[in-house]
């Protein structure tokens, strides 16, 4: 039978200028009458939300994630209510019976009885770390789709030093388009000594590319203007990462821990750490963390058939950061621990099922990682695979693992003299 967890709760319905709040009392009978008020989302109307159900001994709140309008109800909220917030499709309202009132109460209803599960929020500071992180990665999108804008506009200038230099955007193809967009008659001579003498294409081919170019004026301020703008966009992201280092501090440890693995560097350690935060307390298991980002297959059976065995759409920001570090971990020889296990996958379920593979284990050993506060030392690990400096590095690392966890127990640990075991 169904039971009342929660005996007084309340069910808000959230929307950009409004919320919707239904507070469900329901007494030793049974019986559960209802208190339905409408606020404005300004920061005083929020106050007397919180006025209101400080008077009606209501500290059990569960609202819907719409958008981002959830986020001035949870910041007013967050450390005097305990707050739960559910996904839309947990929470959706019978189709043809939806009003704000009804969708309030709706809500109200099904978490009385504890059937909303709640989404995971971080703290105050991984959220604002996360919300930095996930900018800085639209900043750089943007300098990608600017890059293309330029790399069109050479295309249809028939100017093709993008086929002889391998970066169009590197100081020889810098100084020649600056040279192109100012220059009245083109001089090949000049032209040759903005080459660099590292560039690999000889001067002769650079020239071939260009010779001939058909360049309008309009064409000439569309380039300048992009890389007026690759220009801004460069400086937004060198300052947005300075402060990204400077709240990233407080985690410089785990930091650490997540830079043992192979296939990840500190950058990357920062962004997941930014999307899961260091506590892995807040998830039941390590299957938990998995689904929560989308690396499991879905469960989508019907009359003992299974229809679809595909990932989730969960996890759009974690799960390209963790595919990344994967296809970085099976590329290593020198540490070949994922490379053989991706290599095992692949020849049976192909490149991308191997890769997501990868990108689960990888997140699994991230989890304990973080959770017991080890470094990357798999006890399934072939040593024999592995260089020697690769080797004495894993070593190091087990016993720095040895270390921590025999400290967080209470015992006074040092190596011993001969460097090859521990003095507990």
């Amino acid at each position: 039978m169904l039971k009342i967890v929660h005996p007084i709760c309340c069910g808000i319905d959230v929307h950009n200028k409004f919320i919707v709040a239904t507070i469900a009392t329901t007494d030793k009978k049974g019986v559960t009458t209802y208190q339905i008020r409408e606020f404005k989302t300004f920061n005083y109307a929020l106050d007397n939300f919180k006025v209101w159900l400080t008077e009606n001994n209501c500290i059990e709140v569960c609202m819907e994630s719409t958008g981002k309008y959830w986020i001035p109800i949870f910041n007013c909220l967050e450390g005097k209510f305990n707050i739960t917030l559910a996904n839309p499709k947990y929470v959706k309202a019978i189709k043809g019976k939806k009003t704000d009132k009804n969708d309030s109460r709706w809500i109200s209803d099904l978490f009385k009885l504890d059937l909303v599960p709640g989404s995971y929020i971080p703290p105050k500071e991984i959220r604002i770390l996360r919300e930095l992180s996930r900018y800085e990665n639209k900043l750089v999108s943007n300098r990608s789709s600017e890059k293309n804008r330029v790399q069109n506009s050479l295309t249809i200038s028939n100017i093709g030093i993008g086929n002889v230099l391998s970066d169009t955007f590197g100081k020889t193809a810098s100084n020649i388009i600056d040279y192109i967009l100012t220059c009245d008659t083109f001089d090949p001579e000049h032209c040759k000594t903005l080459i660099d003498p590292r560039v690999k294409a000889s001067p002769d081919e650079v020239i071939k590319s260009i010779l001939g170019y058909n360049m309008s004026s309009a064409i000439a301020d569309k380039i300048r203007v992009s890389k007026e703008h690759l220009s801004s966009i460069d400086n937004a992201i060198s300052k947005l990462n300075e402060t990204i280092t400077e709240l990233a501090n407080p985690y410089e440890s785990q930091i650490q821990i997540l830079v043992s693995m192979v296939g990840i560097q500190a950058k990357s350690a920062l962004k997941i750490i930014s999307e899961i935060g260091v506590d892995m307390s807040v998830f039941t298991s390590s299957k938990h963390l998995c689904s929560w980002a989308g690396l499991t297959p879905q469960n989508n059976e019907s009359a003992g058939k299974k229809k679809s065995t595909k990932i989730s759409r969960a996890g759009v920001y974690i799960k390209p950061i963790l595919v990344q570090c994967a296809n970085a971990a099976v590329k290593s020889t020198a540490d070949p621990y994922f490379r053989n296990k991706y290599l095992k996958i692949k020849k049976r379920r192909g490149h991308k099922k191997a890769i997501i593979a990868i990108a689960r284990m990888m997140l699994t050993c991230i989890y304990h990682m973080l959770l017991n506060g080890e470094m990357f030392a798999p006890t399934d690990m072939n040593y024999s695979d592995m260089p020697q400096e690769v080797f004495e590095k894993r070593k190091q690392n087990m016993i720095q693992s040895a270390i921590q966890l025999l400290q967080k127990q209470g015992y006074s640990v040092a190596k011993s003299t001969d460097n090859e075991g521990l003095a507990v």
